[in-house]
């Protein structure tokens, strides 16, 4: 068949290097967005996708500023594409777009639909503390990520999760699963779920202000907001002169305390309910480090108390 990719974030490289080495279809061109202005000196910068696909020998590599304008369609048609696989675009995708393959449109969505449909699905789950995870293949539809299920499979989450080593191992699996989901449409076995609309959790984009920790929420819930945010946003409390103070690894324990309080000199720091020791930090302007090397340069005894974020 021959196939148009569509994607921009990271989430969407491994998908298409897992096309492009099956060597069962002809990518016969990329979309994803315009280079963007990055880094503290604003630079036009490609996304990871197409950055991934300039490595790549690849004839068409687009990128429209909105997909559905007339010139982005014509240039589409004249690729004369079988089907369209999205993962990660980032644009909303007309159906005159879609209606250009005869085989329409399959997306990769890093959750187990209908749960979780919308922005962040990784780290929604993390957040609500889930054991498992999946990732599911769809069909393209009008509503942002309703339409039927090609396949599923289920992943389980590790305690130890973040959203970054949970994402790169979903990327991987999704890649997987849209190599089979081809082959069923190649082959003419596709066979298509409707989701259950009964079972739909829509969820939101998270925002900076989402990483402020608030000490006296439990320490099941910090814990699990502090993995979901492990890269972005990051979860932040600030010290007890008011200097900002990422944590960036965490594990519950028993404690009992005033929250923020720290119940010892190694930062095990009382919650709503329960404690959390801290084990990897950031203060402001430094890098990542252990809690010992942190503590060598400032000793913080039992008492002290950490502030909330924000």
């Amino acid at each position: 068949m021959r196939i148009v990719f569509m994607g921009s974030a990271a989430l969407a490289v491994p998908s298409l290097k897992a096309l492009l080495e099956s060597d069962c279809d002809e990518i016969v061109g990329v979309v994803s967005q315009p280079d963007r202005p990055a880094g503290r000196k604003r630079q036009l910068t490609p996304c990871p996708l197409k950055a991934f696909a300039e490595t790549r020998d690849l004839l068409h590599i687009l990128t429209p500023e909105r997909i559905g304008d007339a010139d982005a369609v014509a240039e589409l048609a004249s690729l004369r594409p079988d089907l369209f696989v999205v993962v990660a675009y980032g644009q909303y995708i007309p159906s005159r777009v879609i209606e250009l393959a005869p085989n329409q449109a399959i997306n990769v969505h890093p959750s187990l639909l209908p749960k979780y449909r919308g922005s962040a699905p990784i780290q929604w789950a993390l957040l609500n503390g889930d054991t498992e995870t999946g990732v599911s293949i769809i069909y393209l539809a009008r509503k942002m990520d309703a339409g039927d299920i090609l396949r599923q499979e289920v992943y389980p989450i590790g305690p130890e999760d973040t959203s970054a080593t949970l994402h790169d191992r979903m990327a991987e699996r999704g890649a997987e699963l849209l190599v089979k989901a081809i082959d069923d449409i190649r082959s003419g076995t596709v066979s298509r779920t409707v989701q259950d609309d009964a079972e739909v959790v829509e969820v939101r984009k998270f925002t900076k202000d989402d990483g402020y920790i608030d000490w006296s929420l439990p320490s099941a819930i910090i814990h699990n907001r502090i993995r979901a945010f492990d890269p972005w946003p990051g979860s932040q409390c600030r010290l007890p002169g008011g200097e900002p103070l990422k944590v960036w690894n965490a594990s519950p324990e028993q404690g009992k305390g005033s929250p923020g309080e720290l119940l010892d000199d190694k930062l095990l720091v009382a919650c709503g309910q329960g404690a959390l020791r801290l084990k990897e930090i950031q203060p402001g302007g430094k890098g990542r480090m252990d809690a010992a090397a942190f503590l060598n340069g400032r000793p913080m005894p039992a008492g002290e108390r950490l502030l909330n974020g924000g």
